[in-house]
């Protein structure tokens, strides 16, 4: 009867659904914002519970929209829920929540993109690097627009330990839309490891694993290319390759985590030789060249056969 009495607290008094919430406020999904919506509590619930027991968790609600999963994260139990969105067409069903659940919403109008959460949470909530992950979770329904920043974003926020990862190596749980005649969702859960696969700065990760696939399409060599000036470009792209034991063949999508490392480390070895090379942009030669990046770039590519 214990049981079944603090489970009936967290369970959200009736609502609107969200379906009346959207016509309540006259709500809309933006397509130049690559907004979607999520009305089935069915899939929102489902969504929730790939996060994990979240059952007395602290999270924070990535642009919760009109609040399909957030029902869904104060129904599982969710000791607080801070939810940030840019949107403001959204606070009013936001705050009925918050009011249907006191004490245990805070709304934040504002940009994920700049919000710092390494303020959200309270600070006994830090573990070390190497324990358990904490008792925060991040959980959230990706425009495809935002998708990609907002993922590099915490990358790189996972290597400095810094953001949502202050308090240790906070869980992610995201969704992914494709826009379609119907809106595919793919669900993906994320747990930072204690050591990172590739021992190398962020920003030169980034910036080998960016070139590469600059031409998903085209031979890896291609990618790499770009990593070089003019000049320089055949004899470092050749031995970037051979010293990371890279198929040049191969397709970026073709690649492993391994052959990635070793790319990241090759390029460390090159840019520590010549410390200019890391500054070096194959947009700004092309600028210089003064043509548009699009033109030089569809130039270029036609010139390579696969």
């Amino acid at each position: 009867m214990v049981a079944a009495g603090k489970l009936a607290t967290y369970r959200l008094p009736p609502l609107p659904t969200i379906g009346e919430i959207i016509k309540l406020f006259n709500l809309r999904a933006e397509r130049q914002m690559s907004q979607n919506f999520l009305l089935d509590l069915r899939l929102t619930d489902k969504i929730v519970r790939k996060a994990g027991n979240i059952k007395n968790a602290y999270v924070c609600e990535v642009g919760p929209g009109p609040g399909g999963i957030t029902r869904s994260i104060l129904n599982a139990g969710a000791e607080e829920l801070l939810v940030v969105e840019k949107d403001t067409r959204f606070l009013p069903g936001l705050q009925m929540l918050a009011e249907a659940a006191p004490g245990r919403v805070k709304i934040v109008h504002g940009d994920i993109m700049t919000y710092k959460m390494e303020r959200a949470f309270p600070k006994n909530l830090k573990r070390n690097w190497e324990d358990d992950p904490p008792n925060v979770h991040v959980i959230g329904n990706l425009p495809f627009s935002v998708s990609t920043p907002l993922i590099v974003k915490w990358l790189e926020s996972v290597a400095n330990r810094s953001g949502p990862f202050v308090y240790g190596r906070t869980q992610l749980t995201l969704t992914f839309q494709k826009e379609v005649a119907e809106v595919d969702v793919g669900v993906v859960h994320f747990t930072p490891l204690v050591q990172p696969q590739i021992s190398q700065p962020f920003k030169l990760v980034e910036k080998v694993v960016r070139s590469v696939f600059n031409f998903r399409r085209k031979y890896c060599r291609r990618g790499v290319e770009i990593l070089f000036p003019e000049a320089q470009r055949l004899q470092l792209t050749e031995r970037m390759l051979c010293s990371a034991d890279v198929n040049p063949t191969l397709r970026p999508t073709e690649l492993s985590i391994i052959q990635f490392k070793n790319l990241c480390d090759a390029y460390r070895t090159l840019c520590d030789e010549n410390p200019e090379l890391f500054n070096y942009d194959f947009r700004e030669e092309l600028r210089m060249k003064r043509k548009s990046p699009k033109e030089t770039f569809a130039e270029e590519e036609s010139s390579y056969e696969n």
